[in-house]
């Protein structure tokens, strides 16, 4: 009981704001003249890059009020058994990770806000049922809009791994895709430190709730899930686990209708 009750100080710290009037930032990488951490994983020289619909190329995404969308904004856990449109993927993509503007080398500015604009996630598509999409893992390539197929996988096995490393929740296996963001924290703490792991956490709030939002022009259902098995669900999208590591994902597709149901 000690050792739990200490853990619930520790987290109720870390939620605090703390940790800034304890950071050294003179220390920091920033401030030391350490070169400016990529924006973007490289893409590995052997995968296929599928190139994605741009904005304005969206045909299947209904242009809805913001107002209507946040209030029809609600957690989905069933999913339609048709495929997302390749062009729906790229709107939900853009959502979450798009690239507005490249100020300099050391930031971008994107479709979420990002503290110092560090944008420290990944995204990571189980692509299960995508229309013109063989099924496998993907990273998005937000510079250029584009996905980097990792590997394939089988369809029906790949939906049986997710929902293991997903400690059992079923529903993400159903989904047309899993999106899948993993945070690689030097790209925050490189700036800010100790600080920084407060900040990655709102961030990740911030990218899933333009998901949601971005699902009401699709008819699309989504669910966000923080419970998984770290080590499974970062074997499944290929990182080290300490360097960069899942820390959110959400399954996406269309909304089942009454007669699916």
């Amino acid at each position: 009981m000690r050792r739990d009750s200490d853990r619930i100080e520790q987290g109720r710290w870390w939620l605090k704001d703390l940790a800034r009037q304890e950071v050294d930032f003179s220390s920091t990488g920033q401030s030391r003249g350490c070169p400016v951490p990529p924006i973007q994983q490289p893409v590995p020289p052997d995968a296929v890059r599928v190139a994605l619909p741009r904005y304005g190329e969206w045909p299947h995404v209904r242009d809805i009020s913001i107002v209507e969308a946040i209030a029809r904004r609600e957690s989905r856990r069933q999913f339609a058994s048709t495929p997302l449109e390749l062009d729906e993927l790229a709107f939900l993509l853009w959502a979450v990770q798009g690239v507005r503007k490249v100020v300099h080398r050391a930031a971008v500015l994107r479709t979420v806000p990002s503290a110092g604009a560090r944008h420290p996630f990944e995204t990571y598509v189980a692509v299960l049922r995508i229309a013109g999409l063989v099924p496998g893992v993907y990273r998005y390539l937000p510079l250029e809009h584009e996905l980097a197929r990792l590997r394939t996988a089988d369809a029906r096995a790949l939906s049986v791994e997710l929902a293991r490393a997903a400690l059992g929740q079923l529903f993400v296996g159903y989904a047309a895709a899993v999106f899948i963001w993993t945070a690689i924290p030097y790209r925050t703490e490189w700036r800010y430190g100790v600080a920084a792991h407060k900040v990655i956490a709102l961030d990740a709030g911030h990218v899933a709730q333009n998901l949601y939002i971005a699902c009401e022009a699709i008819e699309g259902a989504t669910c966000a899930v923080a419970a998984y098995d770290q080590v499974a669900m970062d074997r499944l999208v290929g990182v080290d686990g300490r360097e960069e590591f899942v820390i959110y994902l959400a399954p996406v597709g269309h909304r089942r209708s009454a007669e699916e149901e």
